[in-house]
């Protein structure tokens, strides 16, 4: 990678998918996937579901972002974070037409064949509902001496219901689980999952919430500014920092602890 290709990043879009507690009470599921070990970026880590925004994504991303209210470099991150939770978990959010089960896995296949999002709206007749993605967060680890650098734009998202199935794609994932974020936090601590840093700090921020209302109040509340972090010297030892102003409640991490892709 050159220096130049790193300083630019890799455009790509997440969704952190909520879901109501099966037990009816307690603190909010997020879906997470644990990404196969023989992928470049984070392998064996357990990410939210995303990927790179693709050339066809800004191509229908230009054609209804004004009908949207947004710029068109946004609605495309929109778009790839909804093509990749169709593809990687067989969710259907961020669309609105006649959806089930039956239809979500036909055009799941359907995307699995064409690799774009337009084809699928329009076989199906369904459309872009993007008001159901808020905008959370924005991380750009340029600073950082990793192999591949993407610039990613993270969303909320909310299912309700804990009932949905979700199954792997089989290509670049090895396992969906529903967790809480204190849950996912506490397993990595256990061993049982790897986290990055930006994963890491995103769920010690989705802990504090008690509700999907409450993390998406959050998100508005707070405009998105990118979070580059920087490595600095605290108390003779370089620690990983972020924005201290950002919505996270934990900004740094001793250097030498901390995961990356």
């Amino acid at each position: 990678m050159t220096t130049e290709s790193a300083r630019e990043g890799i455009p790509a879009a997440t969704i952190i998918i909520f879901r109501n507690p099966p037990t009816g009470s307690g603190a909010p599921e997020v879906l997470m996937t644990v990404r196969s070990r023989n992928m470049t970026f984070a392998g064996g880590m357990a990410v939210f579901p995303g990927g790179r925004v693709d050339p066809a994504d800004y191509e229908l991303g230009e054609a209804v972002a004004a009908a949207h209210g947004l710029a068109p470099d946004e609605a495309a991150h929109q778009i790839a974070a909804v093509r990749e939770t169709l593809e990687e978990t067989g969710l259907a959010l961020g669309l609105s037409g006649e959806i089930n089960a039956a239809s979500a896995d036909a055009a799941r296949k359907m995307l699995a064949e064409c690799g774009a999002l337009a084809p699928v709206l329009q076989a199906f007749g369904w459309q872009l509902d993007l008001a159901q993605i808020t905008p959370f967060a924005r991380w750009f680890p340029k600073n950082e001496a990793i192999a591949r650098v993407y610039d990613t734009r993270f969303y909320l998202a909310d299912l309700g219901t804990g009932s949905v199935e979700v199954s792997i794609d089989h290509a670049e994932n090895t396992h969906l689980f529903w967790t809480t974020a204190q849950g996912a936090l506490d397993a990595a601590a256990r061993g049982e999952i790897k986290l990055i840093f930006p994963t890491r700090r995103n769920l010690e921020r989705l802990a504090l919430f008690a509700s999907f209302a409450e993390a998406k109040a959050q998100a508005e509340a707070i405009p998105v500014r990118t979070i580059m972090p920087q490595v600095v010297e605290q108390d003779g030892k370089p620690w990983l920092t972020i924005l201290a102003d950002a919505g996270y409640p934990v900004t740094g991490e001793l250097l030498e602890t901390v995961a990356r892709g």
